[in-house]
């Protein structure tokens, strides 16, 4: 399968292209980038095309089967709208919008068009995370969870390239690392039924759930946390015990081929991924709501 890239920033330089370029069914057709410079750099570095301007992104469509995305959320929903439009399956980044309309045109444009779709949810990719939620999912009798996804991007000593993007910096935590959470959880736990908001320090956030199974669930997310604060994890509590999401993602590229694999596999049966991109407008809506209960709390 013929697929570009959409975006040549940090990320798309660490994981989805060199990703594509090396993976044994995938030709990488392309680049596209909104900095020429950037879109050359990262293409020539893998022995593909760099495009740019609106011209681009249709010229890339002409040379690709599929289309997978690194750029800002609220960038990467209409496009993706209109590489489905153009007959081009998706590989989506998390989340697929932060704004609940533009998610749901995408996702009506991808079932328009019949083409496949995948979320890169990366610990449904991951090779000892993907296969931990699979199986908690499969068992009975979950009672309640707790998550933590703390960063410390913007702590004194971070030396991240993510703590330069204007997205991450408006949004927080909630839509940044909130994804990671809920990806894991609403397969064990079931869809979210209700939600309550508050706020902690800086760009801290507090979630608790209820989910369609019964079982409730609390979340904490941010990026501001310092340094030695800084860190993830996810407990299930319920019949069998507890149950702890592994340490560490692996390789995010080695999750990425993964991605593609379960790309290509859904595009060549015609049967939707269960982290497709209906999945991901579910996962805006419910981080929209929660934005939307912290709105009327104070800063």
């Amino acid at each position: 399968m013929r697929i570009g890239l959409i975006g040549a920033g940090p990320w798309a330089g660490m994981t989805q292209a060199p990703a594509l370029a090396g993976h044994p069914d995938v030709m990488f057709s392309g680049v596209w980038g909104r900095r020429p410079e950037a879109a050359a750099a990262l293409a020539d570095a893998h022995g593909t095309a760099a495009f740019t301007g609106d011209e681009g992104i249709e010229a890339l469509f002409a040379v690709s089967d599929a289309v997978a995305f690194a750029v800002p959320p609220d960038v990467q929903a209409p496009l993706a709208a209109r590489a489905a439009a153009a007959g081009r399956h998706l590989l989506l980044d998390k989340p697929v919008a932060t704004n609940v309309a533009a998610a749901r045109a995408a996702a009506r444009a991808a079932q328009d068009a019949q083409v496949a779709s995948v979320v890169f949810c990366t610990l449904r990719f991951a090779a000892d995370t993907a296969p931990w939620v699979a199986e908690q999912a499969a068992a009975d009798g979950w009672f309640t969870a707790h998550a933590q996804w703390l960063g410390s991007l913007y702590s004194d000593d971070s030396d991240s390239p993510f703590a330069a993007s204007p997205w991450r910096r408006e949004k927080g935590g909630l839509w940044d690392v909130g994804p990671h959470a809920l990806s894991a959880l609403l397969p064990v736990l079931g869809d979210v039924t209700t939600l309550s908001a508050g706020r902690g320090p800086a760009d801290t956030v507090h979630l608790v759930l209820r989910h369609t199974s019964g079982a409730s669930s609390t979340v904490t997310l941010g990026l501001s946390a310092p340094g030695k604060a800084a860190g993830t994890s996810l407990v299930l509590l319920g019949e069998r015990g507890r149950a702890e999401l592994p340490e560490g993602w692996g390789d995010p590229v080695d999750s990425f081929r993964r991605a593609v694999d379960a790309l290509l596999g859904a595009a060549r049966t015609g049967q939707a991924h269960d982290c497709d991109i209906h999945f991901g407008v579910r996962l805006t809506e419910i981080l929209a709501e929660a934005e939307e209960l912290l709105a009327g709390t104070a800063p």
